[in-house]
């Protein structure tokens, strides 16, 4: 007996019958569940009518008080906000027997709507349960085989935000043949306009394996194209704040993305599920506190900037300001004169250098060390001072002095400003560690007059922040999500494991998409600069956005950028969605054929990605507004009225559109410092399609793309 499924494009009626007792109306259960739709909106209503009509004028002792329930009270709200385009709930469980115990005989089990965030009634009594509820997780991991006590799974198709049609699946019965939901299918393929959605209906067993696993560990996702790695990443900060909701709250989570086009892409996943405090960075964001980045490096001198071995570098300069102390402190009080000798000052240094302090710490700690040197003297002398003596002493000129001369104040920015100006000091602190060629690289041909004035590059902000984290610790977040991890260099794997050195992590990532001169060769390299080096990799291969055509196309390139490296198993046949066609004539020819082929992709519904070499975007740009087509820059969000972007080949990585027309690939491996890391990068443009791929080209394909 084939899974029973019913559609229906009647206009749904919020009126419609409903039935107390819960159980489905068999004339027509597709107007029960609307209905039941209907109340849930309703419910979720009187929910945010509640909230809203509390009055705090009695609860709070001043305004401090006031204002902070207030903005609690506001984000309450906002959470509580009915999205009309998105689904209450996606889906449905009928158990077998009641939820943590047995029904009296001949009971019906306990059913549970699904959805993306929990909504009762006004008696208390749910009416869709969160997701990411235990009784939810079923829905994702339930199967014929391990059916965990559900006999019906029921999943709802959606049109514009009104339930259309569902689809059953009964785990228990022999008679019903293995099939793959129509449905799931369909949420999967729907076109794509606007920012990147959630996949909260359609979250697959493997990866919601990953969504659900606890905070304590760091989990690394190894995720070819369309295995759905950063919905993944999103979807498990959703789970994690759920399920540790006030201990995040205290310490903060965080998603670290590639760049502003691909962050602003992703924003509206976070509160579509009710989650609106997580904060969203680049590593540059990160890191630019201090100084401004006006400058550029070549490619060699950030590789060598980015090497772990400049933490050492710095580490040195930074303690090089330490120095021996040459003469004895006197303290005066009073008509009493304290002598500390030199010697004893030195055995002070020395410990604290030997327990590794940060610097900051130690020059705050030094002063107390000496004062609590003189309180010996005054209590053997027959004194009794307490701590507010000591103190005094610590601030005493003579005590500031001494400190100031043997572990003086450091600015990060100035140490880092001298190690690239000064060659005889980077040569004092690097030896041993860099080449002479390494520190020629490093070196300023124009060395810059003063902090504010030098150019510096994002390299130099991320060894600024370095070096400002030996002087003073940087905070620590209670869980961080690094998305397109792969392209960091190992300083900027640092820079993001002091953001969550006492939390944890959730690192996304393809090896085969690195397209930076530094990218890292194997996760086990990148988890030990993270300081994450005990965390679990997962490796997602089912690809379900990408079409098969597409990404087996571009898996020919795998053996060339990533050996050994699995491509990914599209779950998805479509014939006909790549299209490869060469362009005789020369670039006049080829603009023209790429016109073309947008106009040809504009005919279908959904968004439209044209990807090119960077250098190609200007003239791609202008060949678009003679033809009449206006068009986006990425991190612009598409509409209905406005779907086609023109996409660099550099800021492509992480996005997604329904079609997209590839632009000369030879011109975009071309555009890049090296042969490999050209192929990364048209790996990169070639998986972007969902729903279909032209590839239109003038100069001959790369010969590892037409090997089969």
């Amino acid at each position: 007996m084939p899974a029973h499924v019913a559609e229906s494009d009647s206009t749904p009626d919020p009126t419609g019958p409903t039935d107390p007792t819960g159980a489905t109306d068999p004339a027509d259960p597709l107007a029960h569940e609307r209905a039941h739709l209907a109340a849930s909106r309703a419910a979720l209503r009187g929910m945010r009518e509640d909230v809203q009509a509390l009055d705090i004028r009695d609860v709070t002792a001043n305004w401090v008080n006031a204002e902070v329930l207030q903005a609690q009270i506001d984000d309450r709200i906002k959470a509580l906000a009915d999205l009309s385009h998105t689904p209450l709930f996606f889906g449905r469980l009928d158990y077998l027997h009641a939820v943590g115990g047995e029904l009296a005989e001949g009971a019906d089990g306990e059913r549970f709507y699904i959805g993306r965030r929990h909504v009762h009634d006004a008696a208390g009594d749910p009416m869709v349960i969160d997701w990411r509820a235990p009784v939810s997780q079923p829905y994702y991991q339930a199967s014929r085989t391990n059916p965990q006590d559900v006999g019906l799974r029921r999943r709802f198709g959606y049109t514009g935000g009104e339930l259309t049609a569902y689809e059953d699946e009964h785990l228990t019965d022999p008679a019903e043949a293995e099939h793959t939901s129509r449905l799931l299918q369909t949420e999967i393929e729907r076109p794509r306009v606007g920012p990147m959605r959630d996949i909260v209906a359609t979250i697959q067993p493997e990866q919601d394996e990953i969504v659900r696993s606890g905070l304590g560990g760091t989990v690394c996702v190894q995720g070819g194209p369309g295995t759905g790695k950063t919905a993944v990443g999103l979807h498990r900060v959703a789970f994690l704040l759920y399920a540790h909701r006030e201990r995040l709250a205290r310490t903060g989570t965080l998603v670290i993305g590639p760049n502003r086009s691909f962050l602003h892409y992703i924003e509206q996943v976070l509160p579509a599920l009710g989650e609106l405090e997580v904060k969203q960075a680049t590593v540059d964001d990160l890191v630019r506190t201090g100084v401004e980045v006006r400058g550029e490096d070549e490619a060699a001198t950030a590789v060598v900037k980015g090497d772990a071995r400049m933490a050492e570098v710095l580490r040195r300069a930074i303690r090089s300001h330490v120095t021996a102390p040459v003469e004895p402190v006197v303290v005066v009080r009073g008509s009493r004169r304290w002598r500390v000798p030199a010697y004893e000052i030195q055995e002070m240094v020395d410990e604290l250098l030997a327990r590794d302090m940060r610097y900051g710490a130690a020059h705050e700690a030094l002063p107390q060390r000496i004062a609590h040197a003189v309180l010996v003297r005054m209590e053997e002398a027959g004194e009794a001072p307490d701590d507010r003596v000591q103190n005094s002493v610590a601030r005493n000129p003579a005590v500031k002095a001494a400190v100031k001369a043997v572990w003086p104040a450091v600015d990060p920015a100035k140490v880092v400003l001298r190690l690239l100006s000064d060659a005889e000091f980077l040569a004092a602190h690097a030896g041993g560690l860099l080449s002479e060629e390494e520190q020629k690289r490093l070196l300023w041909a124009k060395p810059a007059r003063s902090v504010k004035s030098a150019k510096w590059s994002a390299a130099d902000a991320v060894l600024i922040d370095e070096a400002g984290d030996l002087v003073a610790r940087t905070h620590s977040l209670g869980h961080v999500v690094l998305d397109e991890a792969q392209d960091l260099s190992p300083m900027q794997y640092r820079a993001v494991g002091r953001r969550c050195s006492t939390g944890s992590a959730t690192v996304l990532g393809d090896l085969a998409q690195g397209t930076t001169p530094w990218s890292t060769e194997s996760w086990g390299e990148a988890l030990f600069h993270l300081g994450k080096a005990d965390a679990v990799v997962e490796e997602l291969t089912a690809g379900f956005r990408v079409p098969r055509e597409v990404i087996a196309y571009a898996s020919r390139l795998l053996p060339a950028i990533s050996p050994g490296l699995a491509a990914v198993e599209s779950v998805r046949e479509s014939p006909g969605s790549l299209a490869v066609r060469e362009v005789p004539g020369g670039t006049d020819e080829l603009d023209a054929a790429v016109v073309a082929a947008c106009e040809e992709s504009l005919r279908h519904e959904g968004s439209i990605g044209l990807i090119a070499a960077d250098a190609r975007i200007p003239v791609l740009g202008a060949a678009l507004e003679a033809a009449g087509h206006a068009y986006l820059s990425p991190g612009e969000e598409t509409t209905a009225a406005s779907r086609l972007t023109l996409v660099p080949a550099s800021l492509a990585k992480g996005l997604e559109y329904d079609y997209v027309v590839l632009d000369e690939p030879a011109a975009v491996v071309d555009g890049e410092p090296d042969e490999r890391t050209g192929l990364r990068r048209l790996y990169v443009a070639l998986t972007r399609a969902v729903s279909g791929l032209i590839v239109l080209h003038a100069a001959p394909l790369p010969e590892a793309l037409v090997q089969a």
